[in-house]
């Protein structure tokens, strides 16, 4: 894998999540329940503070550091995603999705000038970008799209 594939790789993931919400109204966005008592607003938060992470841990694994675990840091990933969910819920639905396309923009150029060699093997870097990134969106886009059949959304 290279650069250009990996770039490739995240532009569709995160367009097929982007297109599993596209067309629903701002009231339909703030529907709780969608996953767990999030909403769709609430997903997207998630997504993004997973991409800030990706930007804050990526340059430490890179330095051949390890990042500290969630597990010491918050009690694990979920504490963490209750913590996140708390600091991102006074948020307005125009502040999260303005977040969102900026933090993207922001990993999109960092991927985009790192090293060509973290690509060429399943790296502790490569690895980091996929959990948090094109690895972890689908699972949002499947729960959005099946919350929108079983809705008729």
């Amino acid at each position: 894998m290279d650069t250009q594939q990996v770039l490739e790789k995240l532009d569709r993931a995160w367009k097929d999540f982007e297109q599993s919400y596209a067309g629903l109204t701002r009231e339909q966005l703030m529907i709780p329940n969608v996953t767990g008592k999030w909403s769709i607003r609430d997903i997207i938060a998630h997504v993004t503070w997973w991409e800030e992470e990706a930007l804050k841990h990526m340059p430490v694994i890179l330095l051949g550091e390890r990042p500290p675990r969630y597990s010491d840091k918050y009690g694990g990933i979920d504490d963490f995603n209750a913590i996140m969910t708390v600091k991102r819920s006074h948020l307005t639905l125009d502040e999260v999705l303005a977040q969102h396309d900026d933090v993207h923009a922001r990993l999109v150029e960092y991927v985009r000038a790192a090293p060509e060699d973290l690509w060429a093997t399943e790296t502790k870097f490569r690895r980091r970008l996929r959990l948090d990134t094109f690895g972890h969106y689908p699972v949002h886009t499947n729960a959005i799209r099946a919350w929108r059949q079983a809705h008729g959304q």
